[in-house]
Order: C-alpha cells, then sequence, then structure tokens
C-alpha cells in the first residue's frame, strides 16, 4: 500500500493537492485443518480413594471405572469397563481409547464443526485447544456414580509422565496460584508423538485446594491420518487389537459384581468373614439334630427293652 501527494499547478496562481494510494493484491490462503487420530490406553490406576462400604463385610472399596473426552465437544466420551471390588484402590483395564478430530498445527488448535442449535441449516466451525479431560468415577448400581477426581492434559503444552508408580507425584504440575514450577518443563504431544508412564489424579478439597486422588499409568499417541491407516487399531480390545496388542487385565479374583457371581460372593466374602460363624452354626443343627434324634427314639426302644422285644 502506498500513499503519493501530487500537487498539479493551474493557471500559475493555484495549486491542486491529490493523494494516490496504490495497492498491491496478494492471496492469502486461510489455514487449513489435518486429521488427526489420539490413542488413549488406560493401563493401571492406583491409590484411588476408597469411596463406600460393602453391605455384608463393611470393608471399604470402590467399583473403579474412567471416562475421557476432547473437551468442548470435540468428539464422543469414552469409558472403560468396571474393575469391581478394589479394596487397595488399585484398577486394572488395558483399555484403549480413539479420538479421531480436526486440527491446525500452525494455531495449535482443534477445528469443531457442529450446529449451534438443534434448528440450523449449517454447522459452525469454532476453534479450541486441544484438551484430553479424563475423571476417574465410582460405579453405583442402585444410585448414581460417584467422582472420585479428575485430569486433563493440553496436548501442546503437558507435564511429561513419570516412569514409575514411585516417582508419580502432584509436583509433575506446576501450580501458578503459589509460585510452583512443575517438576519437569512441559511438553508438546504433538513433538514427542507418544509418551507413556504415570500422571498423578486430582481433586479439589472442601477449601479449595488441591488434594492427591491417585495416579493412573496410560499411553497417549498421536497419529496423522496416514499414520493410524497404517497402524490400525480398535476401541478397547476389540479387533484389531494391535499396535500394541492389549491383553485382558490380571485383576484378583476378588473383582466382581456380587449378584451375578452367586458362588463368589459366598467364597469370597460369606466364607471369608464368616467362616467360624457357618461352621458353629452347622455344629449346632448336627447336635440339635442328633439329640431330636435320640430324643424320638429313646421313648420306644425303652419300651421295647422292658418287654422283650427285638
Amino acid at each position: 500500500l502506498c500513499d503519493v501527494c501530487v500537487c498539479v499547478c493551474v493557471c500559475l496562481h493555484a495549486c491542486v493537492c491529490m493523494h494516490v494510494d496504490a495497492y498491491v493484491c496478494a492471496y492469502v490462503r486461510p489455514c487449513v485443518s489435518c486429521r488427526f487420530e489420539l490413542r488413549v490406553i488406560i493401563y493401571n490406576v492406583a491409590e484411588i480413594p476408597l469411596d463406600e462400604a460393602a453391605t455384608l463385610t463393611g470393608e471399604m472399596m470402590s467399583d473403579i471405572y474412567l471416562k475421557g473426552w476432547l473437551r468442548d465437544g470435540a468428539g464422543k466420551k469414552h469409558k472403560t469397563d468396571v474393575h469391581y471390588r478394589s479394596l487397595n484402590g488399585e484398577g486394572n483395564f488395558n483399555w484403549r481409547w480413539i479420538m479421531p478430530f480436526e486440527y491446525i498445527p500452525a494455531e495449535k488448535v482443534m477445528v469443531i464443526k457442529k450446529k449451534a442449535h438443534f434448528f440450523s441449516w449449517d454447522k459452525t466451525e469454532t476453534r479450541r485447544p486441544a484438551v484430553l479431560q479424563l475423571q476417574v468415577w465410582d460405579n453405583d448400581f442402585f444410585s448414581l456414580d460417584d467422582y472420585l477426581g479428575a485430569v486433563e492434559f493440553n496436548l501442546c503444552n503437558m507435564p511429561p509422565p513419570a516412569k514409575t508408580s514411585g516417582k508419580c507425584c502432584q509436583e509433575q504440575f506446576g501450580d501458578p496460584t503459589i509460585g510452583r514450577k512443575p517438576k519437569k518443563e512441559y511438553v508438546n504431544l504433538f513433538d514427542s508423538k507418544r509418551l507413556k508412564g504415570w500422571w498423578p489424579i486430582r481433586d479439589i478439597g472442601p477449601e479449595g485446594e488441591i488434594i492427591h486422588a491417585g495416579m493412573a499409568e496410560m499411553e497417549l499417541e498421536i497419529l496423522t491420518k496416514d499414520d493410524s491407516e497404517a497402524k490400525p487399531a480398535g476401541e478397547s480390545r476389540d479387533d484389531p487389537n494391535l499396535n500394541p496388542t492389549l491383553d485382558p487385565p490380571n485383576r484378583p479374583e476378588t473383582s466382581f459384581l456380587w449378584f451375578t457371581s452367586p458362588w463368589k460372593t459366598f467364597k469370597y466374602i460369606i466364607w471369608k468373614h464368616y467362616k467360624w460363624w457357618i461352621i458353629g452354626i452347622l455344629l449346632l443343627l448336627l447336635l440339635g439334630a442328633a439329640i431330636a434324634l435320640f430324643l424320638y427314639s429313646a421313648p420306644g426302644y425303652s419300651v421295647r427293652k422292658a418287654f422283650g422285644f427285638n
């Protein structure tokens, strides 16, 4: 854009001053979104709060499962299966989520296309940060599920995982409210491509403070459209169960839904905690049956013996 001032003399007695604007036309191509795929594998969780007491035994336990989604409505919500009767806060899953989304690398934002409301004709495009939201819940059959904790990651600026559960701590996240810096520099998952390890799970305390609510062993991987087609994988442990292959979790025998397994309920809950009560009751019943049989048989036997009948 140029601005030129031109003066033209008229009849030697006056002049006209003019501004000439010159524009240079250029075509600016808008940023185009690319198809990416986020794969999340939930391996294990530990130190999850025990939320409820067992009905028959009074033991503290939790029926643990996890939910996950990309924030701001970018795709569906995902859910693992339930690890029933966790007595020590541990849960085993080996469960995979697949989350496709549109992303603009230059702007580091997701592109979300959806109708503003039910009666809209066209979809509205919005751009939001790529944030993974993950929550831990306690499954309740006869009431609403209980929230146990959560963690969220901005995929462009997230804490690296700890290599072992013993090194996993809340200091992996920075806390600007108290001036605490993260334990390690944050990383960009789109640059790292793949991260695997342990991340802490957090909850909000009664006074608004952040409290420890467990930890999760996970694997996060970003793939382009071509890479995802070259490395197929199925949801949960469905076919194709590849890249990597996920085996069924090695859960303890006490992990089951009590009313669907009567024998396990008796073996691992009733017999384990009330074994001596059951044995004592059976012995009392046998003794009572023996006494009743003696009282029933004694009169007839005594009469036959008195009169010499065989």
